[in-house]
This record gives structure tokens, C-alpha cells and sequence, in this order.
């Protein structure tokens, strides 16, 4: 068990990470009981698990003491393929709760940034300031084109490379 767990927080150590980029934006402020609720992933410059992730959807609600029950599930590697499901818990920024560290597991907490929400809370893009990882998120499985080219192209502009970003096929 403490080898897996070794491996486990090796693997994870870069989901921590430094940043040598310049300071990454949020959003001013949430409503956060509103942003709980399914966000079905729509594209994502993936981490290692999530690499060939199908229907994928982060599931969010909040807990009494003010942190939030992360549900992460997606189908590996196809439509129909092996339903894996991972539970985190993230800590929303007393000062900003645009700004959450989400924990796999005691003690790696990982930056998370709403760094785009539409009025509606129906769209969002979460990033780390190290610029490595990005979601697009959104209420529904299917956005307009305009919609995900325009979140493309602000993705770009905070400093990502954004041929990396790999749509999330949702079929389900």
C-alpha cells in the first residue's frame, strides 16, 4: 500500500507544480452554490488519467464545513469502455473562491482557477497557473461551435498551447 501510494503522489507531484508564468486571472467572485451541480467536460488539455476519457462529468457539492465533494467519472478509452470514478475534495480560497485547491489525498492539493464563467454558469474554463491542465466545462455535453472556439482562443490568450486541448467525445 505505501508503494502504491508513492507511485500514486509521484505521478501526482506535477499536478501541484510552479509556475514560471505570469500571474493567471480568475473570475472576480462566484456564487458557489450555484456552480455546484454536473459540469459535463467538453475539452481538456488532459492529466495522465483523464488522457482517453470518454462522458466525461465533474460532479461538485458543497460540504458543511465550506469544502467541496468533487465527483470526477468518465468512461476509459471509448464511449462504452470501463467506468472509472475518482473523489476529491477541494478548498475554495476564503479571499477568492474563484481560486480552489483540490485534494486527491492527503497531502497534495492541486491549483484550480475559474478563470472563465459565463453569466448563466452554463460554460466555464478551469486552469492552473502553470498553464499544464485546462477544462472546458459545461452544463450540457454539446456547446455552439462559437462558443468552444471562443474559449479556444481565450484559453490561448493567458498562455496556453492550445494544440494541445483534446475534445471529450460525450455519447451518452
Amino acid at each position: 500500500m505505501k508503494h502504491s501510494r508513492r507511485f500514486l503522489a509521484g505521478l501526482l507531484l506535477p499536478l501541484v507544480g510552479c509556475s514560471s508564468h505570469p500571474p493567471l486571472e480568475t473570475v472576480p467572485s462566484i456564487d458557489v452554490p450555484r456552480f455546484m451541480g454536473e459540469w459535463y467536460v467538453i475539452a481538456h488539455i488532459p492529466t495522465f488519467i483523464e488522457d482517453e476519457s470518454h462522458n466525461a462529468i465533474e460532479a461538485y457539492t458543497l460540504n458543511e464545513d465550506g469544502s467541496v465533494a468533487v465527483d470526477f467519472t468518465f468512461n476509459d478509452k471509448s464511449l462504452d469502455g470501463p467506468l472509472k470514478e475518482y473523489e476529491l475534495t477541494a478548498f475554495i480560497n476564503e479571499e477568492l473562491n474563484s481560486k480552489w485547491q483540490v485534494q486527491p489525498f492527503w497531502p497534495i492539493k492541486a491549483d484550480y482557477r475559474i478563470v472563465y464563467l459565463d453569466e448563466a454558469y452554463e460554460q466555464t474554463v478551469i486552469a492552473r497557473p502553470s498553464r499544464d491542465y485546462v477544462w472546458i466545462m459545461a452544463r450540457s455535453p454539446a456547446i455552439p461551435e462559437a462558443d468552444y472556439d471562443k474559449m479556444v482562443k481565450y484559453i490561448d490568450s493567458i498562455g496556453y498551447d492550445t494544440r494541445d486541448i483534446r475534445r471529450v467525445p460525450h455519447g451518452k
